[in-house]
């Protein structure tokens, strides 16, 4: 007779622990955005603190994307083995420590063992966000709170612009990167106490999967049209975005346009606005007219390309207006790649997602790796004699390497855009679309 009220009791307990696991995981996230993008203001410093060429100074992006792109599928095994909650732990633990490693280095060869270290971490963190948003919440809430995941995520890209500059000039090297491992310590100290796997336990462990039925899943995933054009569309529509953000935009900024540190901070983080503004607004376009995804994502690219033809070819430095302009065109590329992710999820069944999730996520990381590698080479190649001092026709030359990107990804989304639309009957897809 009374036993109504106890589970009114416990779901309130529920939804309320649920809140704090997902303010709690998100921290971690954010965390893990700002490690990400901690070295797209160090990057001149870095350079000279470590004497290395730019192609060198390339190589700490690379191989943090490469981990990033390569950790993904092996991430989702493991959650689904030891349960969001020791995963995320240990990337927000790995990423303290690649930290500190960074901020005491004094040798090329360990600040490489550095930022490969974030890369692992940051890889074992965005997933297991969305694990823990999955487990906790119900199912009407967790598109919306997926999406606002990720767009509040992105912030941590913001906090590691203009304050990482600040801390740059203000605490040095090594107490810059000192201050941002004792933020992730002390959130991960939180994490610790409230993070829970589920309303049921603190920890869950699942079965082993075998390697024989990952492989099949693998395979099947990819001989899907749907998933390639997922693949092209997330390859096409993030590698510009990336590469500014961790990297090259700093430098391409200050001399490749002659704007001074703080403008070049600001311009950044404008860039991070425009994903954050741009997600949600993607993300209703793209419920309200699901046939014409790839449609969106061909525009999206076409206004990238345009805008940095521009900027590529005015005599001189680009005014205020353009560069403001590219930012904010080439910021709404990065939520652009999430289009990819959705053409994926109506490709798939449902025992497919994850092994098609990883597979697409790899595209734009890929293109971003072969990017900023390019780059790096051509500023070395462009620039007279040896270090830092790149003038703004070696950043012309090296951000004229995206055409070759763009070439290569819009003529492959087109390829599969119309072989998906050929598996697919327009109204049961539609219909099926509105079922999911």
């Amino acid at each position: 007779m009374g036993g109504v009220t106890p589970p009114a009791d416990a779901d309130d307990e529920t939804s309320r622990g649920g809140w704090l696991v997902w303010g709690s995981a998100l921290s971690l996230y954010l965390l893990a955005v700002f490690h990400r993008s901690s070295l797209a203001v160090a990057g001149l410093a870095a350079a000279e603190r470590f004497d290395i060429t730019a192609a060198q100074l390339a190589t700490f992006t690379m191989l943090q994307l490469l981990v990033y792109a390569g950790m993904q599928v092996p991430v989702g095994l493991l959650v689904d083995r030891f349960g969001p909650r020791s995963v995320i732990l240990t990337g927000a633990l790995l990423m303290a420590v690649a930290q500190v490693g960074f901020a005491l280095a004094e040798t090329f060869v360990l600040a490489l063992l550095a930022r490969t270290l974030v890369g692992l971490g940051d890889a074992m963190t965005f997933i297991c966000l969305l694990r823990l948003v999955a487990t906790w919440f119900p199912p009407r809430r967790i598109p919306f709170l997926t999406q606002l995941s990720g767009t509040l995520g992105q912030s941590g890209a913001l906090l590691a612009a203009a304050p990482m500059t600040w801390a740059l000039g203000s605490l040095g090297w090594t107490g810059a990167y000192l201050s941002s491992a004792a933020i992730g310590v002390v959130l991960s100290l939180v994490a610790v106490v409230v993070l829970r796997d589920g309303p049921s336990g603190r920890h869950h462990r699942g079965a082993t999967m075998a390697w024989a039925s990952v492989r099949a899943s693998l395979r099947a995933s990819w001989a899907h049209p749907g998933t390639r054009l997922g693949f092209w569309i997330h390859f096409s529509t993030q590698f510009s975005a990336t590469a500014l953000g961790l990297l090259w935009g700093y430098p391409f900024l200050v001399r490749g346009e002659g704007r001074s540190a703080a403008e070049a901070g600001l311009l950044l983080s404008l860039l991070v606005v425009a994903v954050v503004v741009a997600g949600p607004v993607l993300g209703w376009l793209v419920g309200l007219h699901p046939w014409h995804r790839s449609s969106m994502a061909l525009v999206i690219v076409g206004s990238i390309v345009t805008v940095w033809t521009v900027v590529l070819l005015w005599p001189g430095d680009a005014p205020t207006w353009l560069l403001v302009l590219l930012v904010v065109v080439v910021g709404i590329g990065g939520p652009a790649s999430m289009i990819g992710f959705d053409v994926g999820r109506t490709a798939n069944p449902v025992e497919r997602l994850a092994s098609s999730s990883g597979i697409i996520n790899v595209g734009g990381f890929s293109a971003s790796l072969l990017l900023v590698i390019a780059i790096g080479l051509v500023l070395d190649w462009r620039t007279p004699g040896s270090g830092t001092d790149y003038p703004p026709e070696a950043f012309r030359w090296a951000m004229s390497t995206q055409y070759v990107l763009w070439a290569v990804g819009l003529t492959q989304l087109v390829r599969y855009r119309v072989r998906a639309r050929r598996v697919f009957d327009r109204a049961a897809f539609q219909a099926e679309v509105r079922a999911r």
